[in-house]
Order: structure tokens, then C-alpha cells, then sequence
């Protein structure tokens, strides 16, 4: 069977009492989390769900998370992540486009959601374990989980919408199954990888990369609820954790946390990193707290179920600013606005192309459409490979800056301010001008305790950058808003200048 929830039942047979899934100080065996899949599985069944049909995740990371994913795909079921920090009409919205059925929520964000009939509402202890919502016994369907075939959908995902509604990517199993033998090639998971879950479940960075594909070998997922640094540093100490994917943001925090170099470390052997152009520094930063660890540039999307580039070992320093090379079974190429490929070192949009990228867009067939150069996948991302075939991003087609006819990649002068020391995160983002069209606007976070005089960056930026790059204005802010991929949201910095914020938050 190739349901999620059968690998689970393979470790459960041979390996029944090895740790599967650690969360909050507790322990959860494979033959338990295999027995617990099962009897989710029935529930949602004795709730109306049926093969094909949506079960929708409004729920902060937790055991439970996992086995009502498990417990969907045991029946033939798709299960539909919700991002929890969207608002209440958008929560309807995607609702009502997926079809779902049923609503599983956490009481915590049982407000988004309070009109819809279906709901499994969940406390504490049941996100813990969820088989504490079964009030008598059920009759488990471990023999008989649905025939699922490879190109059935297991999942939906709504990405952001920019202008207008988010769109429901579809993952079939295949696109799983190919992402997840890409990851294991590259990355080397078996049954001693312990990875830190971190990052949202309902995001691509923390279920897919390498996220679940862990299970896949008896290896084990540290799961925690939110992101705190310091127990994130516990965690890694305490449970001799040896993988992760972290947002910028996160490893961030973790570099600069007061009692970071206190902590024995040395268990940690990969952090995929990636959503933006990782300096140089930091990767210095990191070695230096992790010194047994590497930090691995990474680039994808929630289309394509994630981890599409990674940068090799050995290459960090030699190829800074890039994202690595394609991974087994992922095609890139660089092509221009007529789908033409263009040679190395020339910039245009990257595509991909492989079975882990999606068939297309939920119920919409204009925007799958439109999506695709014949069978490549145009990601709207900006950039080019070099002779070696690394890929460098420069921007999102729709952040590029055009002034005077010229266009800018606001990435570049990024990079560029990213030198100075009293800027610790930076976004560039294009502004409406009389006279140029657009000019581009820095907006950037200080370092603790400096001082930051805007003559002095101008002058920075005139000696690296042509003069018509150089930001018109330069606005400081406590911090950069971010999507749980660490992506800087630029379509908000827009809104709050245009809305007379001054770029402060």
C-alpha cells in the first residue's frame, strides 16, 4: 500500500518499541503511533469522511497533527493543512473551495472557524494524543486501509494569494513518494536521523523537507508546539537531535541567543536552511555554534512539495549566494517569457520539471494553465545557473523593480547592505515615483545598540551599486514580516509605506 500511514505499520512490525514521535517530554512508539493512525482512521470514518473526500488541519504542531494526517491517507482521504494565523474569512474561504468535510481544530482557534458544522475540536490532551477523543472502543481497519493508486492526491495546499484568492495546490502520492527519495539521497536519512520539527506543520518546510520522509526509515521527529530558541537549544542538547529545517528567522535566534555556546551541540550534523540569500557571515556564525553541523542552502516550493536545489557539501563558501544543484529527479531550467531556455549565467524565470512537482491548481484550470511552459512548471521566481549548473536567485518576477526603464533586482542591493554591520535583516522593495516609475526603498532591521546613519549606507551603496539602485529613502523597523518559510512579505512593507507607516512596525 503506498498510504502514509503504511510505512508507520512496517516500523510497527519490526521495530514496535523504537521512538517514532517526541513532544513535550513524552514519547510515542511506533506500534502506538501505528495503533493510534488506525483508530483516527476509523473516527474520521464514523464521522462521514470517505475516500477522496477533504479533512481540513487547523492546528498548531502536535502528535495529533500527524495522526489525523495519517489517519486520512489510512482511508483514502486528502488532508488539507490550514495556516492558523490567517483570519476567520479566509479559513471560510479555503474551506468552502476545498470541499472539506470535516474540521479538525484546536480549541485555541476554534473562533476561525465557528460556522462550520463539522468540527473535531481538540484540548490539550487530545493534540497530544487524539485517541483520547475515542470514548469507547473502536474497531481498528489496520488490514484493510484504502488502494490508494500513485496519482490519487493525498494533500491540499493554499499558498498566498498576492492580488487575489490562494490557490489549492494538489499533491498526489507520487509527488510525495519522488520528493521524499530525492531527500533521502541527498540528505542520507535512516533509522538514526532525529529531526527537529520546528517550523509549522502545516507548511512544506517542516512536514516535507525532509519532515515526515524521517518515519520512512524508523527515525525519529522531535516535534515542538512553537518556536523558542532556547528550548529549541534544549531540545538539541537533550535529545542528541542530528537534523533540521529552520526559517532564517529561526536560526537567527538561535545564533544570537545569550546562552547559545553554554549548550553541547556537537550532536547536530545538517540545518536546511533557504527562503533567501544566506550571507556569508552567518554561515560563519553557524559553524561556529554548530561545529560538527552544516548549513545547507536549499531552494522550492510548495508546488513542487519543497527541497528542489541544495547546496552540496564543500561549496558553501565557494558558491556563496547560491542555492545548490537540483536534486535527483528534478529538472531546472532557465527560460525566458516564451518558454525559450536560456544559456548559463542569463537571467529568466526558473522552471521545473519531475513527478514530485504538482499536476496543477485545486478546481482551476486557467491558473494551472497559465502555470506551465508545456511541461515545465514556472516557479515566478527569478534567476539563472551558473556554467555548473548552480542555481542563483535574483528576485520574484513580481518584486522586480523597473525604474527608468531599468530593471533592478532588489536582491542585489539586499546583498549589498547585508555588508554593513549595524544591519542585521534587510528588504528592498520598489516604490511609486513621478519621475522614474519606481525607486527602490530600503527597509532594515539595526543590530543591537547600533547607530545607523542613512549618509553613511548611501555611501556604502554608491561605492558597490550603480547609481540608479541606490534606495531613495532607508526606514528602520523592530522587525521584517515573514511567511513560515522565512520569505520576507514585501507585499505588506508596500501596504504599510503607501499607508503612511513610515515603514515602522
Amino acid at each position: 500500500m503506498i498510504t502514509l500511514s503504511s510505512f508507520i505499520a512496517t516500523h510497527a512490525r519490526l521495530t514496535p518499541e523504537r521512538t517514532a514521535i517526541r513532544y513535550q517530554g513524552v514519547d510515542m512508539t511506533y506500534r502506538e503511533l501505528s495503533r493510534s493512525v488506525n483508530q483516527i482512521a476509523r473516527l474520521l470514518y464514523n464521522h462521514g469522511l470517505r475516500p477522496g473526500q477533504t479533512v481540513a488541519l487547523l492546528m498548531k504542531n502536535s502528535p495529533a497533527f500527524l495522526q489525523f494526517a495519517f489517519g486520512a491517507s489510512h482511508i483514502g482521504a486528502i488532508f488539507l493543512p490550514i495556516n492558523f494565523r490567517l483570519s476567520a474569512s479566509e479559513v471560510r474561504y479555503i474551506l468552502s473551495d476545498a470541499e472539506a468535510r470535516i474540521l479538525v481544530v484546536d480549541e485555541e482557534f476554534e473562533h476561525l472557524a465557528e460556522d462550520f458544522p463539522g468540527r473535531i475540536i481538540l484540548d490539550a490532551t487530545a493534540q497530544a494524543n487524539a485517541t483520547c477523543l475515542i470514548d469507547e472502543p473502536v474497531q481498528d481497519i489496520a488490514d484493510a486501509p484504502h488502494p490508494c493508486a500513485p496519482t490519487d492526491l493525498f494533500r491540499l495546499m493554499y499558498t498566498s494569494g498576492t492580488t487575489d484568492r490562494p490557490k489549492g495546490v494538489m499533491h498526489s502520492y507520487e509527488n510525495f513518494y519522488w520528493k521524499s527519495i530525492s531527500h533521502v539521497q541527498a540528505l542520507g536519512l535512516n533509522a538514526q536521523t532525529r529531526l527537529l520539527v520546528v517550523g509549522p506543520l502545516y507548511h512544506v518546510g517542516a512536514f516535507d523537507l525532509p519532515g515526515i520522509a524521517v518515519l520512512w526509515f524508523g527515525g525519529m521527529v522531535s516535534i515542538h508546539r512553537d518556536f523558542d530558541p532556547g528550548a529549541v537549544l534544549d531540545s538539541i542538547e537533550a535529545e542528541s537531535l542530528n537534523a533540521a529545517w529552520l526559517a532564517p528567522v529561526m536560526t537567527t535566534a538561535l545564533l544570537t541567543h545569550p546562552h547559545a555556546k553554554d549548550r553541547d551541540l556537537s550532536s547536530l550534523a545538517w540545518v536546511i536552511g533557504g527562503g533567501e540569500r544566506t550571507p556569508e557571515t552567518r554561515i560563519r556564525q553557524f559553524a561556529e555554534l554548530f561545529p560538527k553541523a552544516r548549513y545547507i542552502d536549499a531552494y522550492g516550493l510548495t508546488e513542487s512539495c519543497s527541497g528542489d536545489t541544495m547546496m552540496p557539501a564543500g561549496f558553501e563558501i565557494s558558491k556563496i549566494g547560491s542555492t545548490g544543484l537540483p536534486l535527483m529527479h528534478v529538472s531546472l531550467s532557465i527560460r525566458n517569457d516564451d518558454g525559450r531556455e536560456m544559456a548559463p549565467n542569463q537571467e529568466g524565470e526558473v522552471c521545473l520539471r519531475g513527478p514530485k512537482v504538482t499536476k496543477g491548481y485545486w478546481k482551476d484550470e486557467k491558473k494551472t494553465q497559465s502555470a506551465f511552459h508545456g511541461s515545465w512548471f514556472r516557479t515566478g521566481d527569478v534567476g539563472y545557473v551558473d556554467e555548473d549548473g548552480f542555481l542563483f536567485l535574483t528576485d520574484r518576477k513580481k518584486d522586480m523593480i523597473i525604474s527608468g526603464g531599468e530593471n533592478i533586482a532588489s536582491s542585489e542591493i539586499e546583498r549589498v547592505l547585508q555588508m554593513r554591520p549595524e544591519i542585521a535583516e534587510v528588504a528592498v522593495i520598489g516604490m511609486p515615483d513621478a519621475r522614474w516609475g519606481e525607486r527602490p526603498v530600503a527597509i532594515f532591521v539595526p543590530t543591537v545598540g547600533s547607530e545607523v546613519d542613512e549618509e553613511i549606507l548611501r555611501a556604502h551603496c554608491r561605492s558597490h551599486l550603480a547609481a540608479f539602485k541606490i534606495p531613495s529613502k532607508f526606514f528602520a523597523c523592530k522587525s521584517l514580516p515573514r511567511n513560515p518559510s522565512g520569505k520576507i512579505l514585501k507585499r505588506e512593507l508596500r501596504e504599510s509605506l503607501q499607508g503612511g507607516n513610515g515603514g515602522k512596525s
